[in-house]
């Protein structure tokens, strides 16, 4: 089994030359095609390689998509992730990169949807009791409309691509809850709920696939011991900017890539 490093070094230079593809318009195909759909979870904000490409949707080279594409050449990756992005916004804006020829979707959504970044910006700055009931509040949306509203965006993306396997990969927790952050230390309690909000998104997500009838990875247990702010964290932490609380470059080879490799084999 290669080491961590060997396969980080491996990827970046299997990406030096393929820039062309993970540009929004779909090429000629030689195999089957794979399209990514999503957010900033998918589109590898955090993993510090974003290709021009991408523009302000901070598409990285290096994000699962294109990870698992490198090691999957029978496919061709038309990758329309993109950082910020909504259900609305994938329906609107990334659905017409399918079609009845597409025979792989990944996707990941829904955080935006519960305001991830508002809820922790509420818990960086305001009392556990302000935390608490922000997390609680989104938590309620994404185990009740959030459930509506993903699996509509689910049944539109088998309308639009029926031939497709689709497959949605979660949100892990964000946070040990154990360790020092940097700049802003978070106690027991604002831990405690901003995982809780992650599990809430999680489980949404799950009941959203099961009722739509598509495939979900859980990437809790995968991400389990390896939260922001702990020993050995796959999530980064305060000190990344607009990458807080996603995943490192280590999170999306051994997190991201490595399930979505486990279930496509």
């Amino acid at each position: 089994m290669r080491t961590l490093t060997s396969t980080v070094a491996g990827a970046v230079l299997a990406f030096a030359g393929m820039a062309g593809m993970m540009s929004t318009p779909a090429q000629a195909a030689t195999g089957q095609e794979y399209v990514a759909l999503g957010d900033s979870y998918a589109s590898g904000v955090g993993a510090d390689y974003y290709g021009s490409a991408g523009g302000d949707c901070k598409r990285g080279s290096l994000d699962y998509p294109a990870l698992w594409a490198a090691a999957h050449s029978d496919y061709t990756l038309t990758d329309v992730s993109c950082s910020g992005a909504t259900t609305a916004d994938v329906r609107a804006k990334q659905l017409s990169a399918l079609s009845s020829g597409t025979d792989l979707v990944t996707l990941t959504v829904g955080g935006n949807d519960a305001q991830f970044s508002s809820v922790v910006q509420a818990c960086l700055t305001q009392s556990d009791s302000y935390c608490n009931t922000a997390t609680l509040w989104m938590s309620s949306y994404a185990r009740n409309q959030m459930v509506t509203d993903l699996a509509g965006l689910y049944k539109g993306i088998k309308a639009k691509a029926p031939n497709a396997r689709v497959i949605v990969l979660g949100y892990p927790q964000t946070l040990s809850m154990t360790g020092t952050c940097p700049v802003i230390d978070l106690d027991t309690a604002k831990r405690t709920a901003m995982n809780g909000l992650a599990d809430a998104l999680a489980d949404g997500t799950k009941a959203a696939a099961a009722a739509e009838a598509v495939e979900f990875i859980d990437m809790r247990a995968t991400f389990q011991g390896h939260g922001a702010c702990g020993s050995d964290p796959w999530i980064n932490d305060l000190n990344a900017g607009t990458a807080v609380f996603h995943p490192t470059l280590t999170g999306y080879l051994a997190g991201y890539d490595a399930r979505l490799n486990e279930v496509t084999g």
